[in-house]
């Protein structure tokens, strides 16, 4: 094996270039492609797991005073990035009251946890008597959990959505580099984009450790006996159907078309097999990844 470089090319705010070289002729694509699926559905982060509104028995209610129905204010509640102090779960509070501009700096989190993206817009109280009162409960996890797989059997609370990945983006190429006079060699240049809880050279970090305590229990396992394994959850992402993935009909009516019916199936689909279907183009494909990774998920790189 080559002594190969991993070297910070770039850094700007939260997305970081990384070059790893030189690589022996093909591992390009399979360092490439194994940290690629490991940052975006493997690494832990911060995220609301559920809330509950005064007032609200649904999610298909609606607040007096308020632009914005219960189902909007989820969806903009799913978008809070955090930084969770604690490995427990942490409980925050928002209280606003009379005409304003309902922001995530309006979020109490008592101390419990930082955040990030403190600008987020979450709701519109348009009205001088309108009130907006909710409890949060949010916990550090991976990947992408659906609402459905968590249980509650208190009053008035909703589990959302959570989307606990603090990566939101990860590309890579691969181009022929020389060592001597042989260029029968890789070049690996990986970009990767965070959403500011976790700095993208510490992601690398955490996702190549992953690997390695994975391989480690291959070439060296040192499971013990009487301890019970509990077996590794996949994401739960990949049970949906591609209409859960919030597509245009058109791209969803494509997906179907090729016999691409869920998420699970799609995530083992090379984009290249995607852009020559009939009604998907490069729009389209990109709009699909990007769905994708929202969920901790990503198309085939084979």
């Amino acid at each position: 094996m080559l002594n190969f470089k991993t070297t910070l090319e770039n850094i700007e705010e939260n997305k970081g270039t990384f070059v790893l070289e030189p690589l022996e002729r093909g591992f390009g694509h399979t360092v490439g492609n194994v940290l690629r699926r490991v940052l975006l559905s493997s690494l832990e982060g911060g995220a609301i797991s559920s809330v509950k509104i005064s007032g609200v028995s649904h999610v298909f209610s609606t607040i007096p005073g308020i632009s914005e129905d219960v189902i909007e204010i989820i969806l903009n509640l799913k978008k809070v990035r955090l930084s969770i102090y604690s490995d427990k779960q942490v409980k925050f509070s928002l209280k606003v009251s009379g005409k304003k501009d309902v922001k995530a700096s309006d979020i109490d989190t008592l101390g419990t946890a930082e955040i990030i993206n403190k600008d987020l817009h979450l709701a519109s109280l348009n009205s001088p008597t309108a009130k907006l009162t909710i409890e949060m409960t949010a916990e550090k996890g991976v990947g992408y959990v659906m609402a459905d797989d968590k249980k509650t059997n208190e009053i008035g609370v909703l589990p959302i959505d959570s989307i606990y990945s603090p990566v939101v983006e990860v590309s890579y190429k691969v181009e022929p580099t020389r060592v001597g006079r042989s260029s029968n060699f890789d070049k690996l240049t990986l970009y990767v984009t965070t959403d500011g809880t976790t700095p993208p050279e510490e992601a690398l970090h955490l996702a190549s450790r992953i690997l390695s305590g994975y391989f480690k229990q291959i070439y060296n396992p040192t499971l013990d006996e009487e301890v019970a394994v509990e077996p590794v959850l996949a994401n739960s992402a990949l049970k949906l159907s591609v209409e859960e993935l919030d597509l245009p009909v058109r791209i969803t009516n494509a997906l179907k078309a090729i016999e691409i019916d869920s998420v699970e199936k799609l995530t083992t689909v090379p984009k290249g097999t995607l852009l020559k279907a009939k009604n998907l183009g490069v729009q389209s494909v990109n709009l699909i990844s990007q769905k994708l990774s929202e969920r901790g998920l990503s198309l085939s790189e084979a």
